[in-house]
């Protein structure tokens, strides 16, 4: 299986640079997976596709202000660092900007000293492990100077920090958004509780990895960053007794299925627990738990391109995102959403 066989041709102009006004105003492409038929609907429509019973499953992960704007210690140089995973207390591993200026033993300064930091070591692809110094809460300074770390592909400066952040966001440690929960609202979710569905949360810290492409032709040579991630017992338990019952596991979003797929066991039973996966599901692969899928366009050639094509179909996906693309609709992080049944 080659990277390239998951190619389409987009238009510059359908990357959506900017969140909607009205989250769940979104279109919505409904796919089913098995007749490869498509709908046009608008998102918050999503309602009439499922049924008492279900369970949404949603990543409740929270992004953090990652991308901070520093300057040399020593020169005053320009340097851009953001952060990837937090190693210890104050030692982050990151991402430098330009590296040559990142030697072990550079400092840098944010914010007019506010916060600064040392090069320790140079890790893994180039990546930094810096050590930061500061008074008061790490967590306060960093919402004060640094900037949402938006993929590469949005141009457009975010105007309102919260829109690259899910309703349901709770526990800080990613690096990008999990894209397909941006579409709910307070309100939907509350219209979704009450027609019987139930809602699911767990946690996956998504890694930069999201967005790092397959440089293999070979599909099965490409290797998955890992990612941490937290199923509570509760959780667990609500989507076992689902499956049990008869119900549908619908994830929302990649993030939410790999980490229901890292935790399933071979006999069908999801396990509560934490830990790091760097599960890389392409077809082929067999799924445990997930029965259906909410999810936002995804780059040519991508990792999570290959995922749902495991799901629906190689085939059935790429003549769906031709539709789409045929359609108009918006992709990528702020874009439009995929329902595949």
């Amino acid at each position: 299986m080659k990277t390239s066989d998951f190619y389409y041709d987009l238009p510059q102009e359908l990357i959506a640079q900017d969140p909607l006004e009205d989250r769940s105003s979104s279109r919505l492409l409904v796919l089913d997976r098995k007749t490869g038929e498509t709908e046009h609907r608008v998102f918050r429509d999503i309602t009439e596709y499922l049924r008492p019973g279900d369970c949404l499953v949603v990543n409740n992960t929270k992004v953090i202000p990652a991308r901070l704007m520093g300057v040399k210690e020593d020169t005053g140089a320009g340097i851009e660092v953001l952060l990837l995973t937090r190693k210890a207390d104050n030692v982050w591993e990151t991402l430098v900007k330009p590296g040559k200026k990142a030697r072990p033993g550079a400092r840098i300064v944010f914010g007019e000293g506010l916060l600064k930091g040392e090069v320790l070591e140079v890790v893994e692809e180039g990546n930094r492990l810096i050590r930061f110094e500061y008074d008061g809460i790490f967590e306060e300074i960093l919402d004060r100077l640094g900037q949402m770390p938006l993929p590469p592909y949005i141009t457009h400066q975010l105007k309102d920090k919260n829109r690259y952040q899910t309703v349901y966001a709770e526990h800080d440690g990613s690096a990008a958004a999990p894209t397909a929960g941006l579409h709910f609202t307070p309100e939907l979710l509350k219209e979704i509780e009450e027609k019987g569905v139930k809602l699911a949360h767990v946690t996956l810290h998504v890694g930069l990895g999201t967005f790092r492409p397959v440089k293999v032709e070979d599909v099965t040579q490409h290797h998955m960053h890992s990612e941490f991630y937290v199923v509570e017992e509760e959780q667990a338990k609500l989507i076992n007794d689902t499956k049990a019952a008869g119900g549908r596991v619908i994830c929302v979003g990649t993030t939410s299925c790999r980490t229901l797929e890292s935790a399933t066991g071979e006999d069908g039973i999801l396990r509560a627990g934490s830990g790091w996966t760097d599960i890389f599901i392409y077809p082929g692969y067999r799924f445990k738990m997930m029965d259906a899928l909410i999810t936002n366009f995804h780059l040519p050639e991508s990792t999570l391109l290959m995922l749902v094509s495991a799901f629906a179909d190689k085939e059935t996906i790429m003549k769906a995102y031709e539709e789409a693309v045929k359609e108009r609709y918006r992709f990528f992080s702020f874009g439009d959403a995929m329902f595949i049944k």
